[in-house]
């Protein structure tokens, strides 16, 4: 085991991950960043936006037509957004969601989804769920897609 990987300036300490928890940590994000960016390059290659934006549209049509908060958008993401108001923005100017205040608190902004959004969530769906399966569904097989699921959601576990 590298210096770097089990202590810290040189000092070794009970909280130190195991060489297979680093191993984990690094082809977890190498994984993640290998496979969406092969999602990105199908949707692109189809004529589709980023992938944050059909992450958007299906958060707001979970929401039912009630709109959501930026913050509350921000917070969903399944991608990492460190500026969801230019996001909004964008997608604004594209006519595919609408800014408006909160009825509730006028300083308040709800972002809706509008129908070409709508459309573009249901036209972009079928190349995505041929992404999945090629970069992802097609290497591992059904129990170790379910084995897969259940150890990343240990992690994401809001408990521990």
């Amino acid at each position: 085991m590298h210096m770097h990987e089990s202590c810290i300036f040189g000092v070794m300490s009970r909280i130190d991950p195991t060489e297979s928890t680093v191993n984990a940590w690094a082809r977890l994000i190498r994984a993640q960043t290998k496979v969406l960016d092969a999602v990105e390059e199908d949707l692109k290659a189809a004529g589709f936006p980023p992938l944050a934006w059909y992450d958007v549209l299906l958060e707001l049509r979970r929401a039912d037509g009630a709109g959501m908060r930026p913050m509350e958008l921000q917070a969903q993401l399944l991608l990492a957004q460190h500026n969801v108001s230019r996001l909004i923005d964008r997608m604004d100017a594209k006519n595919l969601v609408r800014k408006k205040r909160a009825s509730n608190d006028g300083r308040g902004q709800l972002v809706e989804m509008t129908e070409a959004g709508r459309d573009l969530l249901r036209r972009m769906w079928p190349v995505y769920r041929r992404a999945i399966q090629r970069h992802m569904g097609s290497k591992l097989d059904t129990s170790e897609t379910e084995r897969l699921a259940e150890l990343l959601g240990k992690l994401l576990d809001h408990g521990s």
